[in-house]
């Protein structure tokens, strides 16, 4: 990185978390205590502040305040959903879109090309950067920032690396509710980048308004490899890297994807799914995959599958809310926790089948729940 002296503004390192260990704050187990002789500790915002703040665009509060949200501390959480509660009207007017593909498909090139232009024109862009973690530390590789240098030095843009913390599919539990503070700041796009593997493009499908999936030319056969599932979920497929010699065998897979998504059901009712190319080298095709995003939308809104979506969104968040709750208090619940050891062990020496232990788990579970 550049040794020059970096605005004020610029928010190309990771704002620091609240203090009950989260966010790398005394009582994570991803890094140790700071102390407090080296380290200065920040004034505690009140609720009327965080709001005040993030509505007012502060990315400095806005930063603090999705760690807010992030962090697993009960009194974080309490306060946290209040916040919402109070932004929540000034959400949901921003354009939301998700971006995946294998690793190596140059997503996070192609997002702060496709970023910088969208500031160029006068928009605010918000990135949420859902990277790899440590399945022992729960830390962010946080790669996906350092890629797009150029895009986190612009006051118009923010960038939010999330660490999946080991969730399956790979995307932030929070990850919604990061995306809410975004448009509560008044940023006008939201990308999602997923790290494209497991569950996650499923996740943040129910994320977002607009799906793209992004592949590359060169690896044999252009449709080996790429699941049906995920082309079933995207609005759009982009051939990336589509420059010099590869040109040719670019527009040859773009032609080939296309054919392909006729036999499939459209991911959005009244759409047609399209294939193109583009090169965030040249930045040959970046104005055509935005000029696609934009058609979608009108088309969507027009055909009320826009705003379908959207309710189907906000009840899924409900249903995956729940799941995660309940889910939680069945592991942490005393009778549950004391059981298991014993009904392992039964599983293991195959004097119990996994249903019966289920059985019983449950009607422990069941039993403590109903005195």
């Amino acid at each position: 990185m550049s040794a020059e002296k970096k605005p004020s503004s610029c928010l190309t390192e990771v704002p620091g978390g609240m203090a009950g260990g989260h966010d790398g704050l005394p009582g994570s187990p991803s890094s140790p205590a700071v102390s407090s002789s080296t380290a200065p500790q920040r004034k505690k915002l009140s609720l009327d502040e965080y709001a005040a703040g993030v509505l007012s665009g502060d990315r400095v509060i806005l930063g603090r305040a999705i760690t807010l949200i992030e962090s697993n501390a009960p009194a974080h959480q309490t306060e946290a959903q209040e916040l919402i509660r109070r932004l929540m009207p000034h959400t949901g007017r921003s354009i939301r879109m998700g971006i995946t593909g294998v690793p190596g498909a140059g997503k996070s090139t192609f997002i702060e090309v496709l970023g910088n232009r969208l500031c160029d024109d006068g928009q605010k862009v918000a990135v949420l950067a859902v990277d790899p973690s440590s399945s022992r530390s729960r830390g962010s590789i946080l790669g996906d920032k350092t890629r797009m240098e150029k895009l986190a030095r612009r006051t118009e843009a923010f960038i939010r690396p999330s660490p999946t913390g080991g969730t399956l599919g790979g995307v932030a539990r929070k990850s919604r509710e990061t995306m809410l503070l975004c448009e509560a700041a008044g940023f006008d796009v939201v990308l999602v980048e997923t790290v494209g593997v497991g569950q996650s493009e499923i996740t943040v499908r129910s994320m977002v308004d607009f799906f793209l999936l992004v592949v590359i030319t060169g690896a044999g056969d252009e449709l080996q490899g790429i699941k049906r599932g995920v082309m079933e979920l995207s609005d759009a497929l982009l051939v990336h890297k589509a420059d010099g010699d590869n040109r040719a065998r670019a527009e040859l897979a773009r032609v080939e994807l296309e054919q392909a998504l006729h036999y499939l059901e459209p991911a959005t009712p009244g759409w047609i799914s399209r294939a193109l190319c583009a090169s965030s080298h040249t930045g040959e095709g970046i104005g055509d995959v935005w000029a696609l995003v934009l058609e979608f939308i009108q088309t969507a809104r027009e055909s009320g599958a826009f705003d379908a979506r959207r309710r189907g969104q906000v009840i899924e968040w409900v249903k995956t809310m729940v799941a995660e709750y309940l889910d939680r208090s069945f592991y942490r619940h005393q009778g549950v926790a004391g059981l298991w050891p014993e009904v392992e062990r039964a599983v293991l020496e195959g004097a119990l089948s996994p249903t019966q232990a289920v059985e019983r788990l449950v009607d422990r579970y069941e039993e403590r729940n109903s005195g």
